[in-house]
């Protein structure tokens, strides 16, 4: 298989405020992921790049225009309905929710923040793909080190998780990319590729609005707005010749179930 970049990212409302304790208007989380989702789409523009967006339903119902723009050149794929509340029935409804407004099939679907779902019930719900995992272990936000590294079916659902390092399992997501010094996520990068053939990556356009003015740690703030837009453009740049960039249903539909790496002895 040629080694294949997903890019993707998550669009939803600006909630994140809220997990630290700032109260935030409904129409601010909206003009916030909509004002970053600019800058990304002129990069992937320029860049001639195709990424998947995960998108909530209560987004792409307040933003219809913004959908069809993305449904151009990219895949739409499901992040729920809501991004601050979950229930089973969101899964069927938010993919119908976002095929009514594309009037394209969505068979993809990644849970906010990455929670647990089961993979019985997404598959119930008409996806054929879920990257709602991280393999890693992070105090206080995942403890998935034993988990599948690399994609794996279960049933008929096959699962991506988010891309991390053999061996070591330093995450590729979106944090890492803004905290660790740009060489070394480099150097990770290029390790996992050659190693998985595949890389995993999102991140999510709010990163792309300078986010000085809220109430958040600096982990989350760091390299964001134009600083982000640089690092971004810079790195993307940097991967391309390494590989062809996919969207998520590509790399699943060009996979043999039968041959694919199925338990968690990867390393």
């Amino acid at each position: 298989m040629n080694k294949l970049i997903l890019l993707s990212f998550d669009l939803e409302e600006f909630d994140v405020p809220e997990e630290y304790g700032q109260a935030i208007d409904d129409s601010v989380k909206f003009k916030v992921s909509l004002q970053g989702l600019e800058p990304v789409l002129a990069l992937l523009n320029r860049l001639n790049v195709r990424a998947t967006f995960f998108i909530t339903a209560n987004f792409a119902i307040h933003h219809p225009s913004k959908m069809l723009e993305i449904a151009k050149n990219h895949e739409v794929a499901s992040h729920g309905f809501y991004h601050s509340s979950f229930s089973t029935k969101d899964l069927a409804d938010s993919k119908k929710a976002l095929e009514d407004i594309t009037s394209q099939a969505v068979t993809g679907f990644r849970m906010a923040r990455l929670q647990p779902v089961h993979d019985r019930d997404i598959q119930s719900a008409g996806y054929l793909y879920n990257s709602s995992m991280n393999p890693t272990y992070l105090p206080g936000r995942y403890n998935h080190f034993f988990k599948p590294r690399t994609a794996y079916y279960s049933d008929k659902l096959l699962n991506i998780p988010v891309s991390v390092t053999p061996l070591i399992r330093f995450p590729l997501f979106w944090l890492s990319f803004k905290n660790f010094p740009l060489p070394l996520y480099k150097f990770a990068s290029k390790l996992t590729l050659n190693w998985d053939a595949y890389l995993n990556l999102y991140f999510h356009p709010w990163e792309f609005i300078d986010l000085r003015g809220y109430q958040l740690p600096g982990y989350i703030k760091r390299h964001s707005g134009k600083a982000m837009s640089d690092r971004l453009a810079n790195y993307l740049t940097w991967i391309k010749p390494a590989g062809r960039f996919a969207t998520f249903s590509e790399f699943q539909s060009s996979l043999d179930p039968i041959s694919l790496f199925r338990n968690d002895s990867n390393p």
